[in-house]
């Protein structure tokens, strides 16, 4: 490898502006944030809800069987 070409990697800390968590990892920056984590974002906490989706496809399927009739 050359040398004096490669920026210089730290040991950085993590934080959400949500709800605080924080959690060290590797990176060219020395400080990182981000809105959500892991602990905070609805897909991993499970609170994720998709009743916009079956909404949907019940609209379809109605407007499907209007045209079948």
């Amino acid at each position: 490898m050359k040398k004096d070409i490669h920026p210089k990697y730290f040991k950085t800390t993590v934080t959400c502006t949500t709800c605080g968590n924080t959690f060290e990892t590797g990176s060219v920056l020395k400080d990182i944030r981000v809105d959500s984590c892991s602990k905070c974002h609805p897909f991993y906490t499970g609170e994720q809800k998709f009743t916009q989706a079956a909404g949907r496809v019940e609209k379809f399927r109605k407007r499907l069987e209007k045209k079948e009739k």
